[in-house]
C-alpha cells in the first residue's frame, strides 16, 4: 500500500536544471491527486535565444520568466488553498538566483527593482522540496533528455548555477525545507526510490531537513 501524505496542502519543488523537479512534480501531483502549476518554461520565446547567447538574452529571458510565473501565483490567490492540494515545480522566489547568475550590475539593479514587489502577492508554499545533485550528475541528466536547445550548456554554467542553488537554500527560511539529495536516486525507474520520498514527506518538517537515501540518516 502507498504511503500517505496528511499535510501539507501546497508543496513547491525546486532543484537546479536536468535534477528532475519537473518530472517529480508531476509524479508526486498524480500520487497525492494535486493540481499541478508547471512552470512554462518552453513558452519562454527567448529561451532558445539566451543558451546562443547568454549575455545578450539573459534579461529579456529572466523578465519573461519572471512575469510568467508572477501571473500564474496570481491565479492561486484567487483560489482556496485548502480546499485542494497544489504540486508546483517551481518556488517563485528562486527566481532570483537565476538573475544573480546571469544578469549584468545594471540589469540586476532594474531586476531587482521589480521582482521585490511582485512577490509581495505571491502566497508561500506550506512546504518546499529542494532535490540536490552533485554537477556531474545533472549534466549526465540534461544530456539524457537530450534537448537541442541545451547542447550548448557547459560544465561551468551548471557548477556555478549549482553552488548559486545550494548558497540560496542553505539560507533559505521563508518556509519548511525538506532538502533531497538525488545522486543516488532514479525516482522514475525504480518505485522504492519514489515511495521513500514520498514516506519523508508524511514526515513534519519544522525548520529544515536534509535527506540522503542510500543508508544515510536525515539531519535536523
Amino acid at each position: 500500500m502507498s504511503p500517505e501524505i496528511s499535510e501539507p496542502k501546497y508543496i513547491a519543488v525546486e532543484g537546479v536544471i536536468g535534477v528532475g523537479k519537473t518530472t517529480f512534480a508531476r509524479m508526486l501531483a498524480e500520487r497525492l491527486d494535486s493540481e499541478l502549476i508547471a512552470e512554462e518554461v518552453l513558452e519562454n520565446p527567448f529561451l532558445v535565444d539566451f543558451y546562443k547567447n547568454r549575455k545578450r538574452y539573459a534579461f529579456s529571458c529572466q523578465l519573461y520568466f519572471l512575469i510568467s510565473r508572477f501571473q500564474q501565483q496570481q491565479q492561486l490567490m484567487v483560489r482556496d488553498l485548502f480546499a485542494q492540494r497544489i504540486v508546483s515545480d517551481y518556488l517563485f522566489a528562486k527566481d532570483s538566483i537565476f538573475a544573480s547568475v546571469t544578469l549584468t550590475d545594471r540589469e540586476l539593479t532594474l531586476y531587482n527593482k521589480i521582482a521585490p514587489a511582485l512577490s509581495l502577492d505571491v502566497p508561500k508554499p506550506d512546504l518546499t522540496i529542494y532535490l540536490q545533485a552533485s554537477t556531474p550528475v545533472l549534466l549526465q541528466r540534461i544530456r539524457h533528455r537530450d534537448f537541442s536547445f541545451e547542447k550548448s550548456i557547459d560544465y561551468d554554467y551548471i557548477e556555478v548555477l549549482n553552488k548559486a542553488y545550494d548558497y540560496y537554500f542553505f539560507n533559505y527560511n521563508e518556509t519548511p525545507l525538506l532538502v533531497v539529495k538525488t545522486d543516488e536516486i532514479d525516482f522514475v525507474h525504480n518505485p522504492e526510490h519514489f515511495d521513500d520520498l514520498i514516506e519523508q514527506l508524511g514526515k513534519p518538517v519544522s525548520g529544515k531537513k536534509y535527506y540522503a537515501p542510500a543508508g544515510n540518516l536525515a539531519r535536523e
